[in-house]
């Protein structure tokens, strides 16, 4: 068999066909991205804007956020909250944080109080930790001033020194246990909060605080029996006065009822009460090195026979029952015997001016 040899293409042919094989691949290309680009616009949409590269708006350091955490919720998403409502500059650096210690697995649902631009790591350590408890205790020791429970408050609840002082001195709170002038100023409120432990809730606003600590003092004095002291022409309000004088006096349980009973002999005979914590307290200071027994104030009970105006100080229960119970005693004087808190007793001056020489030579006093 012969074949015939093919006789070979025009030049223009074969330019022909290779115009088109480069057409087709071209054309296909196209096709592909314009895919991808569809899809990436699509994903774009499903995902919402680019967290890694947008900042909050008008967003200041340091705001308080509440941020609630959802269970079930993935590090994406709590990303994005945190993000939305400031407290991250974006997502993307929370996510970061959160690979950086494999806390993935860790973060906690539920609410947290949180400022803006934190940041990520510790937000990061604070959702590993878990929300705050729902309840906290405040404890307020005996013997404290208005003003210093303000302070003790302010370290340990959500709010301020000031948010106290415009409850107590604005009305929310309220007291059975004396009549309030109508423009009330803070000694007026002296001795009227229970120094207790206490638990509040997180969202206890300052006068819920103040006035359970009121109420609280409502009770322990109405628990007591004020009917030896009420005889001798005395109010309860009164009583908790000279529970006062007690407890800025007095350290150990045992010298309570003989501190009283001095403090009662005293007021019997018409004596002036000469009591020291009076004096710091007319001063505004707890430094003894300021004392002035001559400064001029209703509270100087150096100068002023009878009890001071108010309490000037939030005694505990121990000294309201020694205020209304004394001890049966002869003693007029007391005076620090050593370092420990010991008092030495003296039923005439006498006595006292030795007991006092006696605390000097022992360093006691200055």
């Amino acid at each position: 068999m012969t074949f015939e040899p093919v006789p070979s293409q025009p030049i223009w042919a074969r330019i022909l066909k290779i115009g088109l094989a480069i057409a087709m691949v071209a054309l296909a290309a196209v096709s592909v991205i314009g895919v991808a680009s569809y899809l990436g616009r699509q994903v774009g949409v499903a995902l919402g804007p680019d967290e890694g590269t947008s900042d909050p708006v008008d967003v200041e350091p340091g705001q308080p956020v509440e941020v609630v955490i959802t269970s079930g919720s993935s590090g994406q998403d709590i990303g994005a909250t945190l993000a939305a409502q400031g407290v991250v500059h974006s997502a993307l650096e929370f996510e970061v944080a959160v690979r950086n210690v494999d806390a993935a697995q860790r973060l906690q649902a539920g609410t947290y109080a949180l400022t803006t631009l934190m940041d990520p790591g510790e937000v990061v350590a604070i959702l590993v930790a878990g929300p705050a408890p729902a309840v906290y205790r405040v404890t307020v020791i005996e013997g404290l001033r208005v003003e210093e429970i303000f302070v003790a408050l302010a370290e340990t609840t959500p709010h301020e020194y000031s948010d106290f002082e415009d409850a107590l001195l604005g009305g929310d709170v309220v007291s059975s246990l004396r009549e309030m002038p109508p423009e009330p100023v803070l000694s007026d409120w002296e001795g009227l909060l229970f120094p207790d432990t206490y638990e509040f809730t997180r969202s206890a606003a300052p006068e819920s605080i103040l006035q359970r600590m009121a109420s609280t003092m409502e009770q322990r004095a109405n628990s007591i029996d004020w009917s030896d002291w009420k005889a001798l022409g005395y109010t309860e309000y009164e009583g908790i006065i000279l529970a006062s004088l007690i407890e800025t006096e007095v350290l150990l349980d045992d010298e309570r009822a003989v501190v009283s009973s001095v403090i009662h002999n005293r007021l019997a005979e018409g004596m002036k009460l000469d009591i020291d914590a009076t004096v710091l307290y007319a001063l505004g200071t707890r430094d003894v090195t300021r004392f002035d027994r001559t400064v001029d104030s209703p509270y100087n009970t150096y100068v002023i026979a009878g009890l001071p105006p108010t309490p000037i100080a939030s005694p505990g229960r121990a000294s309201l029952v020694a205020a209304a119970s004394p001890e049966v005693t002869e003693f007029f004087y007391y005076v620090l015997a050593d370092l420990d808190g010991n008092h030495v007793f003296a039923r005439t001056l006498d006595e006292h001016i030795n007991n006092v020489n006696q605390a000097r030579d022992d360093g006691v006093l200055p």
